[in-house]
């Protein structure tokens, strides 16, 4: 069978007919016609589905291009032409396709996400095979219904229209279109056509209280186990609070899977310039450091360096609301410095609705991506990388944090106000009560500076006296834990807060786990 079609745009007719094809291929030269293994980039030629559903992967996320030799699906090296004889060597030797069972349930795990949208799967994939095959009009040929949705909404996102905005072009563009065209003419019905293809999603139940997710063992229950308050409004369907948690791993594998993205995040390591400055991330002491301590990790250039950033917002816009929604945004630094701060490269991993501040419980709804990052951190995950085009194993490690002073506490777990407001300095903050403004002032900010620096013989320009003292030992990752791992708290709203002589209010869920923790 000709395997040309799997470079293909997977959104094409002719790469939707071939899967077809190869599907029905592999039903018929395996024992099992019930299940067989699906090579899309999710699955990773590991998770074992069924012939309908396997089809539907492959249109969703694509072949992995990598594939060549279908030994999984009844081809032998024997069946394959003599001009794939490279593919057929690299394919057929057992570290390619031979994986063993921990790294089978790691990716099971990572793709048990998408069940939950598949429930009713034969309709939508009905409605899925029906868009890609329908014309925009009668006689077009260039465009599908979905191949024209999908063009127009890439617009909307990258010249960033608003919603009105767009739904007026949409409404323009179906009246310039000959009579009986499929376009919609609303953002809504464009949204209906695109739920399937896009990325998925899980939105989890929590306690009003932010006590804690309804998801692992607590997954089956109605109300809190610490404060019994209801899970559900009174109409027992709806939850009265919940989260959205947009799983990284699948959005990696979709970053990965394109030549020019998997270019762009080996940058730091073959582009940068290299000298004894820092003109990057990588060239901080801490990258250095933390490649010395884990050399496994730092030997492989394609394993990102993430920043984890999070603040509240008002979705409504309105200031006389006090609604906060806390979205938590994932950056990679191993891209350049002008594209790691661009939209298209931000990951939204949470959206933590409202309306009050998670606060100190803001540790409640990071677990789900705690746990991604932890294993992948702790466990090799197989990706597809289209630059080189090869199998990796990918790790990421979590580099720090981008916060405001108030979300660096909330995530430290240390109280940054009163006279030990300051997390580095503890016990040795230098602060002063204003008599009249009534509010603390931080100073010492001196002892920071080089032992012959002039500033710290400047008395009438600062306190009036001269900075002798030297700054404070910073805490390693480690000594940090040894000082707050006795800090057990009961998370939730209604359960007061231990706050110690230091400051310090919780054992933070970045120091409870080892994520790349230097």
């Amino acid at each position: 069978m000709d395997k040309e079609w799997m470079s293909a745009n997977h959104l094409s007719k002719e790469y939707w007919d071939k899967v077809a094809e190869f599907v029905k291929f592999a039903v018929n030269n395996i024992k099992n016609h019930e299940r067989i293994v699906c090579p899309c980039l999710s699955c990773g030629n590991v998770k074992s589905i069924s012939p309908k559903t396997c089809e539907l992967y492959l249109f969703k996320y694509e072949i992995d291009q990598s594939y060549k030799c279908w030994v999984k699906h009844g081809e032998t090296p024997e069946d394959v032409n003599n001009s794939s004889q490279g593919y057929i060597e690299s394919c057929s030797s057992p570290s390619s396709f031979d994986t063993n069972a921990n790294e089978a349930d790691c990716l099971e795990e990572l793709v048990d996400v998408m069940e939950e949208e598949l429930e009713n799967f034969p309709e939508k994939f009905e409605r899925l095979k029906t868009d890609a095959e329908t014309p925009l009009y009668e006689g077009c040929t260039e465009f599908t219904l979905l191949s024209a949705v999908l063009e127009l909404y890439n617009l909307k996102a990258t010249s960033g229209w608003s919603d009105t905005s767009f739904s007026s072009l949409l409404s323009l563009i179906k009246l310039m279109l000959p009579k009986n065209n499929k376009l919609p003419d609303r953002l809504y019905d464009v949204k209906k056509v695109l739920r399937i293809v896009g990325l998925s999603y899980k939105k989890i139940h929590a306690c009003l209280n932010d006590c804690i997710l309804f998801r692992n063992e607590y997954e089956e229950l109605t109300h809190c186990p610490k404060c019994e308050t209801s899970r559900y409004k009174q109409n027992g369907k709806s939850a009265k609070k919940a989260m959205w948690y947009f799983p990284i791993i699948l959005r990696f594998r979709r970053l990965y899977s394109i030549r020019q993205e998997a270019k762009n995040l080996i940058w730091h390591a073959n582009e940068r310039i290299k000298d004894d400055k820092i003109w990057h991330p990588a060239d901080s002491p801490e990258w250095i450091r933390f490649d010395r301590k884990y050399p496994e990790f730092g030997k492989e250039d394609r394993n990102p360096c993430l920043a984890l950033s999070t603040d509240g917002i008002n979705p409504h816009g309105m200031q006389s609301s006090t609604y906060s929604t806390w979205p938590v945004m994932m950056v990679i630094y191993n891209l350049p410095p002008w594209l790691c701060m661009k939209r298209k490269y931000m990951m939204l991993s949470l959206l933590i609705s409202g309306p009050k501040q998670p606060e100190n419980d803001i540790d409640v709804y990071l677990e789900p991506l705690i746990a991604d990052l932890k294993l992948l951190w702790e466990t090799d995950v197989e990706v597809y990388d289209a630059y080189k085009e090869e199998i990796f194993n990918f790790r990421v490690m979590l580099f720090g944090t981008i916060n405001d002073f108030p979300a660096y506490g909330n995530l430290l777990g240390y109280s940054i106000k009163g006279q030990l407001g300051c997390p580095i300095c503890e016990e040795g903050t230098h602060s002063m009560r204003l008599q009249h403004g009534v509010k603390n002032m931080y100073l010492g900010h001196r002892r920071w500076l080089g032992d012959k620096h002039r500033y710290r013989r400047w008395k009438k320009s600062f306190d009036g006296k001269i900075e002798e003292e030297r700054p404070p030992k910073q805490l390693t990752g480690e000594e940090l834990f040894e000082k707050v791992k006795d800090l057990d708290i009961e998370f939730g709203k209604l359960f007061a807060k231990h706050v110690g002589t230091s400051g310090w209010k919780k054992r933070s869920i970045f120091l409870s786990c080892h994520i790349g923790r230097p």
